[in-house]
């Protein structure tokens, strides 16, 4: 996506009325947005005219939106919102294990949707992510560097690159900027309200598993053992702590 240019949406929704609905009010926000009715398509549209962001509905004919996310999010870069009429915490769940990167249960008001639209494109318009979780620094055990080494893992926030023992790991945008706000705070404990306002502006609530679920898909791309982490620990009823650095961080 080029600076000037409008960011460009593909919307994956059967309900026709519904598609037509949301597209219109989504390009009277100055997007360019494309609609398909069915998952087997926006495979297809997705690898081959890849987006900036994708609006997932989870219903869907021809394979429904976990499906597509599985199908997909190895190979797209892009940011995936699923979306859905079922209010249903294992859903979301199963979408964020899936690598989807924000998860909104419809009916959802125009101007909501388009909120977290925004925050998703400029999450992935970064080029180095400013996720420090607020009180991480030099004097509460954080860092200001903008690479950190530990444990095997190199993080390297300019770039935004992860190698787990010199391998690349390819990380989602949302999983990367979960990543940096842990390693950045390297070797202090990140409560959950942490990671959630500095990530998505929102206070914990005591309830979403966006968080954990995350988590566990990253321990799962690092090669980090669930049943006794090495990288990523959970600190039960406090939040979580990324291994201390192996030596003084870089640049």
């Amino acid at each position: 996506m080029h600076d000037d240019a409008p960011a460009r949406l593909l919307l994956v929704e059967d309900d026709a009325r519904l598609a037509a609905l949301v597209a219109e009010s989504l390009r009277r926000k100055g997007w360019q947005v494309d609609v398909v009715g069915r998952g087997d398509l926006a495979i297809d549209r997705i690898r081959t005219d890849p987006p900036d962001l994708v609006i997932l509905d989870v219903n869907l004919p021809g394979g429904d939106g976990f499906d597509v996310c599985r199908a997909v999010r190895g190979g797209f870069p892009g940011a995936i919102l699923m979306l859905t009429a079922r209010d249903d915490d294992i859903d979301q769940v199963v979408g964020l294990e899936l690598g989807a990167d924000d998860y909104v249960a419809k009916p959802v008001a125009p101007a909501v949707l388009a909120a977290r639209i925004r925050a998703l494109l400029r999450r992935g318009a970064r080029t180095a992510p400013t996720v420090v979780p607020p009180e991480a620094g030099p004097a509460s055990g954080g860092t200001t560097a903008r690479s950190v080494s530990a444990a095997g893992v190199t993080i390297d926030a300019a770039a935004r690159t992860v190698r787990v023992r010199g391998e690349p790991v390819q990380l989602t945008t949302a999983e990367f900027d979960l990543m940096w706000a842990l390693a950045s705070s390297a070797g202090r404990i990140v409560s959950r309200d942490e990671l959630m306002q500095s990530l998505r502006g929102l206070a914990f609530d005591g309830l979403d598993r966006s968080i954990d679920a995350r988590v566990s898909r990253l321990r799962r791309k690092l090669r980090d053992d669930a049943e006794d982490p090495r990288i990523i620990k959970t600190v039960r009823g406090r939040g979580y702590l990324f291994a201390s650095p192996d030596g003084p961080a870089t640049r």
